[in-house]
């Protein structure tokens, strides 16, 4: 019996409700030998609370010494296997801004870039033009004519973030970015890594040349990267696999891309306390299973900024406290990857995690919630993907094996 079919067995009704808590890159490292990384130095009170009447461990994402990306991370979160599930980042980009996404169809996130007179890239972003320009330029790609009768469908995302979709028969997503990483250098040619997906890496290279023509006018963005490349294919439904009417509230489409991939209901929240709170409780009213995600502590840590990470941290403590006004059964707290600012980038670290309910076995007295004091908790070191089953235990959802 593989996993999936084991949840839907044992899956079983409950009066009750489930915060799933997910503080983007909230795992950290101190500055250096015996110090604090960015978790243990804020103020969070509400963490270390809820630390101390429930359980708490250490999660890895992927697998030991591995970095993940933003959507196997989640995914694992979900239940899915990261390394046997897999979502691009094209997909994602498409459906956390709610298009209406068709099996085949093939997505790559779209960068707006800055280029010199050579074609080198100079500015990955393109100096992170606003979403009001964004969205102009992005609607000026839409509709170019490729040829091979294929649908070119562009939309945009946020800021200098964009999302391309080819339409047709016959395509494949197994394609190499062009996104190189770096500046100074020019854009990768799309490469098809199988035969079967010839025709869609011809497509990405004449969008590009297109795309570079139509922006040929603009200062900054005048240019596109295209990175994660993939062919849709709806996964297994969250409400199906687990037997709860889940809901997502985030800010950022990406996360709400990953939500809508499982079937979740999406409330797209602006990036405040206020609305984060208002939406989880409207999303109570008909979901007993609530992800909220938080953004800004993963951003900070990619920007070096160790003591805003910490005030970011800080921040998701004040709004997890708000959150929990709304009783809750069942809370679970982590990060889906680690995104320590002495690194500036996602790391493979394990990343705290705790999980309260009514049947939390007690860890020994902790210091608070951290790294460090997560070592020695009562879940011990599991990964991302048993983090779920195990909420659900604590939530009285999941019935006995066997006799």
């Amino acid at each position: 019996m593989d996993r999936f079919s084991l949840y839907r067995s044992l899956a079983r009704p409950a009066d009750t409700r489930v915060l799933y808590f997910i503080a983007d890159g909230i795992g950290g490292l101190p500055r250096g030998p015996g110090g604090k990384t960015e978790l243990e130095m804020a103020t969070t009170p509400t963490f270390d609370r809820l630390a101390n009447e429930g359980s708490t461990g250490l999660v890895t994402p992927v697998a030991p010494g591995i970095a993940p990306g933003s959507g196997p991370a989640h995914l694992a979160l979900f239940g899915f296997d990261p390394l046997q599930t897999r979502v691009g980042r094209g997909v994602l980009a498409a459906l956390g801004v709610d298009f209406d996404l068709k099996p085949g169809d093939i997505a790559a996130r779209i960068n707006f870039c800055t280029l010199d007179n050579d074609g080198k890239v100079t500015d990955r972003r393109a100096g992170r033009i606003g979403s009001e320009l964004g969205a102009l330029l992005a609607e000026s790609l839409d509709g170019i004519d490729l040829g091979f009768g294929i649908d070119c469908i562009v939309r945009h995302v946020k800021e200098y973030r964009a999302c391309v979709v080819f339409r047709g028969e016959g395509l494949e997503g197994n394609v190499t970015d062009t996104d190189p990483q770096d500046t100074g250098v020019e854009p990768l040619a799309p490469k098809a890594l199988d035969p079967v997906a010839d025709t869609t890496a011809a497509l990405a290279s004449e969008f590009v040349v297109k795309a570079g023509e139509l922006l040929s006018d603009e200062k900054v963005a005048n240019g596109v990267l295209l990175r994660g490349f993939d062919k849709y294919v709806p996964l297994p439904s969250f409400a199906e696999l687990y037997g709860v009417k889940p809901a997502a509230v985030a800010a950022y489409p990406m996360y709400r891309g990953v939500a809508r991939a499982v079937g979740m209901t999406v409330f797209a929240s602006e990036d405040t306390i206020e609305s984060c709170v208002g939406l989880t409780q409207t999303a109570m009213e008909g979901h007993d299973f609530i992800f909220v995600h938080f953004k800004s502590t993963d951003s900070r840590g990619e920007d070096g900024d160790f003591d805003g990470k910490a005030e970011q941290i800080e921040l998701a403590d004040q709004t997890l406290a708000e959150l929990l006004e709304l009783n809750f059964d069942v809370v679970m707290v982590t990060g889906d990857h680690s995104t320590p600012a002495t690194y500036r980038a996602h790391s493979w670290h394990p990343v705290p995690v705790l999980i309260r309910g009514p049947h939390c076995r007690a860890n020994a007295r902790q210091d608070g919630f951290g790294e460090t004091s997560c070592i020695t908790g009562a879940l011990g070191s599991l990964r991302s993907m048993d983090v779920l089953p195990l909420v659900l235990a604590h939530a009285g959802r999941l019935g006995k094996y066997g006799a």
